[in-house]
């Protein structure tokens, strides 16, 4: 990351830092020996350190929410930074990478105890497991209890996880574009991504470290993931079935040798943008950690388990959403304890106007972090 220095002070604001947090006995029954954790924070903790707040990213999201003392876009900036509903010049905002990322915290492609990455042998770590991770470099940041704890997509789980494990450390928890647990459907869907990973011919098993990468297998799994984060509307409307040109979809003497759509040339565009940035067995881990997400495993019911919770919820969903249908927030809001709200982006492009809109729910996101 390139950093401009925006005050006089030395930069400490958006800027990737390091913990160690241990080992971690994982909930599969794997081991993680000396856990890294990277994160990221914006603004100041209080002396009780009371107003903490913790942005939870998404499937392939980094640590980056907001700009801080560096020039580079976070990926929610209407959400996160100075004078914005989670206002940095009030509260210490963290955002923490997953384990099994590859945005500095612990993951396959990070050294075993051998010295050789882990690739294959990196082991299952759920959405459970990462909260545990979490709490712990809490600890070490002086957070006892999270003024609040937010997120959408996978970031919503994590924070839903969060209040459910450590329901005296979460005090308001904003769960957006995310049921209570992943859908058959939503499983479907995520195995088809991984599938495309492994039967690259250069996956090797997930020990592709030092020779070719499993590049083509990472942007099909992404072509797949863009599909469902888009609505049919926002396809047709955007693209429809227009010739991406000079190419010809109906022309080539053989079918491998024909143009394409404007569509198929998206898709290309959103795998190649992908390759780039993200490690494909990251990608795995961190699918099946979203595949696992289920807040009631071993706990009971959805509104026994959500009882144990005793944070002020806020719950939103995007309308045209067709990858975590609005329906599943409406029966997440209804099992809460209390009278649940569910907000509404109103968005045609699908499950991104979580990102993309969030500045919608500007006014009622501060009403919730309000004191």
């Amino acid at each position: 990351m390139t950093v401009t220095v925006t005050r006089t002070t030395v930069p400490e604001h958006g800027i990737v830092r390091y913990a160690s947090i241990g080992d971690l006995k994982l909930e599969g029954g794997g081991y993680l020996p000396d856990v890294t954790l990277a994160y990221e924070t914006w603004g100041t903790l209080n002396a009780d350190g009371s107003n903490a707040v913790l942005i939870e990213h998404a499937l392939t999201g980094s640590t980056h929410v907001t700009r801080g003392d560096t020039t580079e876009e976070g990926w929610w900036e209407q959400l996160a930074g100075p004078g914005a509903p989670v206002d940095t010049d009030r509260f210490f905002v963290v955002s923490i990478n997953i384990v099994g990322g590859c945005y500095g915290s612990t993951g396959p492609s990070s050294p075993a105890p051998d010295g050789k990455p882990w690739g294959s042998r990196f082991p299952l770590v759920t959405l459970r497991d990462s909260t545990v991770a979490e709490a712990r470099l809490a600890d070490q940041l002086g957070i006892s209890s999270w003024f609040a704890v937010l997120g959408g997509s996978m970031g919503g789980a994590r924070a839903l996880e969060w209040a459910v494990t450590y329901p005296e450390r979460v005090q308001r928890c904003a769960v957006i574009s995310v049921g209570a647990a992943s859908t058959a459907e939503q499983i479907a869907f995520a195995q088809a991504q991984t599938l495309a990973i492994r039967q690259d011919a250069n996956f090797n098993g997930g020990d592709y470290y030092g020779g070719p990468l499993p590049e083509a297998g990472l942007a099909l799994a992404r072509r797949i993931a863009h599909i469902t984060y888009r609505s049919p509307g926002e396809l047709d409307g955007r693209f429809g079935r227009t010739p991406q040109a000079p190419e010809s979809p109906l022309q080539g003497e053989q079918i491998a040798a024909r143009g394409r759509y404007q569509v198929e040339s998206y898709l290309d565009h959103q795998g190649s943008k992908l390759v780039q940035r993200f490690d494909a067995n990251s990608y795995i881990a961190i699918t099946e950690a979203l595949m696992s997400h289920d807040v009631c495993r071993g706990r009971g019911p959805l509104e026994q388990t959500l009882s144990r919770a005793g944070a002020r919820f806020f719950v939103a969903a995007v309308d045209s959403d067709r990858l975590y249908f609005p329906s599943q927030s409406l029966e997440l809001a209804r099992a809460l304890p209390g009278d649940v709200e569910v907000h509404f982006i109103e968005a045609p492009i699908g499950h991104d106007g979580f990102l993309t809109e969030i500045g919608q729910l500007g006014n009622q996101l501060r009403v919730h972090l309000s004191a």
